[in-house]
């Protein structure tokens, strides 16, 4: 089986913030759980939407939504790990795009993953996809497009 490979510009981090391991995190392994990393990614996405001052869902019904979730691990990560997640976003489209994350351990330099995350903006209220807003787009110039 093909095994998946995240490779991401430097250039495209943007945001960076840091998330601890809780201990209710922690798996049979006596690491940090799949599911756990899944909420500590949209954890981050969440912090790096509110610095850029993006409401994931506006009062008007539009929206971002998730549609895909990429995430390939390189080591362990233990209960009380700080970690530090560094965000960005790629590879802009008439839609959307995706926001991209490097998870590392600062304490030691390592790193523990790389994920991306798809998003497009969508009109919840009309349950349809809506073209990316320009103010949003224009919060980011240096992301390349793709059509």
């Amino acid at each position: 089986m093909a095994r998946l490979t995240l490779h991401f510009p430097e250039d495209q981090y943007c945001f960076s913030t840091q998330l601890t391991v809780r201990i209710t995190d922690i798996n049979a392994g006596n690491h940090l759980a799949n599911d756990s990393m899944i909420s500590m990614i949209s954890e981050a996405r969440a912090r790096f939407l509110f610095a850029y001052g993006v409401a994931e869902t506006r009062q008007d019904g539009a929206g971002i939504i998730v549609t895909d979730l990429a995430t390939t691990y390189k080591a362990e990560a233990h209960a009380r790990d700080a970690l530090l997640f560094e965000v960005g976003v790629m590879d802009f489209n008439k839609y959307g795009g995706d926001i991209i994350f490097r998870i590392t351990r600062p304490a030691d330099g390592t790193l523990i993953a790389m994920a991306k995350s798809g998003f497009v903006f969508y009109d919840y209220a009309q349950s349809r996809v809506v073209a990316m807003p320009e103010a949003f787009a224009g919060k980011f110039p240096r992301v390349n497009r793709i059509e």
